[in-house]
């Protein structure tokens, strides 16, 4: 990088290329790495009478990749913010590694962050902006040109050090606030949500690119988003928050084909409900739901009680549409609406009066939009595709 590191002057030297610490995880002098394991202990945060998260505990482990999920105001970024520093707790503890972290302040803390807005110096090179928080810990300048080098290799921007932000597309810019926040070896990388500025093409890309990156150093990754498609392609776990409470923790997988409230279900993916009252249930836990619109279907669960109020849930992909064969449980109907979004098309199915349902093909050589609106249908579903909830949980 020749002496472009050397001949910025837009921020004061302070001295900082005659120190030489230790590159690994410094916050500040004579502080030391943790594990990276990220544990809060009954963290509450109110504000008057506001209780925007309470009496949260979860567990993250080291090298971990954990997605923090909800609606606005569920208290997602509130707990993020408490783990950076930037919101003191109410209540309750926050460790980093071995350390209480509760009353310890940001700039000591020894984490990365990465923000939506990307927080780039605008004055500076992209290099300098890199090597921003290298200046702060007092790195000498050689490990210093070897680190922003590494970096900018490792988020594929090896030749852009001498730019700007400002001649940068918003993709790149984000890589470069990755680079910034991984230079000194955090053991904790917080992304508040980070991609949601980016375009759906150059946010899928950085989905993957950051999965990479995590794998590659092996740190723990905590990010919020309320983007329910980041967080399952992104996280080893997702943690679904409401009102200020963890309501589901689990693999995307497991959230997804598993959900223990019609909350979770209808929150993450899409979900058909079909509503109303359990009859004629049998001695294996088999039953009939008679549904509002007065169609009957096939149930099976742990909790099937005659005359009990639920709901049936089914995913949109796990219903067949004609082709149904291999179903357990047949509907007959008409489309209502079709949309075409490229790899997919999606039927609406009017089942009654009360009942309508919401059918996704994938767009596959032979298929096409062979169903007119109007068009009479068959849909179908196999019983351990659906998912019986209370009416009030």
């Amino acid at each position: 990088m020749k002496n472009d590191l050397h001949e910025s002057h837009a921020v004061p030297r302070l001295g900082l290329a005659h120190g030489r610490r230790p590159l690994a995880g410094l916050s500040g002098a004579g502080e030391k790495r943790n594990d990276g394991a990220v544990r809060l202990r009954n963290l509450t945060k109110r504000y008057d009478r506001f209780c925007a998260v309470d009496d949260v505990s979860i567990d993250i482990a080291a090298g971990e990749f954990v997605t923090m999920l909800g609606p606005s105001g569920s208290g997602k970024t509130t707990v993020l913010n408490m783990i950076s520093g930037l919101t003191e707790p109410t209540s309750g503890s926050i460790w980093i590694g071995d350390r209480d972290v509760t009353r310890v302040g940001p700039q000591h803390r020894g984490l990365g962050v990465v923000f939506q807005n990307y927080a780039l110096f605008p004055h500076l090179s992209i290099a300098e902006n890199v090597a921003f928080p290298l200046r702060m810990r007092r790195v000498g300048e050689a490990d210093i040109k070897r680190k922003v080098a590494e970096m900018l290799t490792l988020v594929r921007l090896p030749d852009v050090w001498k730019r700007m932000p400002s001649q940068l597309s918003g993709g790149q810019q984000q890589r470069v606030a990755l680079a910034r926040a991984l230079i000194f070896d955090p053991p904790v990388l917080l992304l508040d949500e980070p991609l949601s500025a980016l375009d759906k093409k150059l946010r899928e890309s950085m989905q993957f690119e950051i999965r990479e990156i995590h794998r590659k150093l092996g740190l723990t990754v905590v990010n919020v988003t309320h983007d329910q498609c980041e967080a399952l392609a992104m996280s080893d776990r997702v943690i679904i928050m409401r009102d200020g409470k963890v309501v589901q923790s689990g693999t995307p997988q497991t959230l997804y084909e598993a959900p223990t409230s019609t909350f979770v279900a209808d929150f993450l993916g899409t979900s058909n409900f079909l509503c109303g009252t359990l009859h004629e249930i049998g001695s294996n836990g088999t039953g009939v739901l008679i549904t509002e619109g007065g169609l009957r279907c096939r149930v099976s669960g742990s909790d099937v009680h005659p005359g009990k109020r639920v709901r049936l849930m089914l995913r949109p992909e796990r219903i067949m549409l004609d082709d149904v064969q291999d179903a357990d449980q047949r509907l007959s109907g008409y489309v209502a609406e079709v949309a075409y979004t490229g790899e997919l098309v999606r039927y609406r199915v009017v089942l009654s009066d009360a009942d309508l349902i919401e059918v996704t093909l994938q767009n596959r050589k032979g298929h096409s939009i062979q169903k007119e609106l109007g068009s009479a249908v068959t849909v179908g579903w196999r019983i351990e595709d659906a998912h019986l909830f209370s009416e009030v949980d």
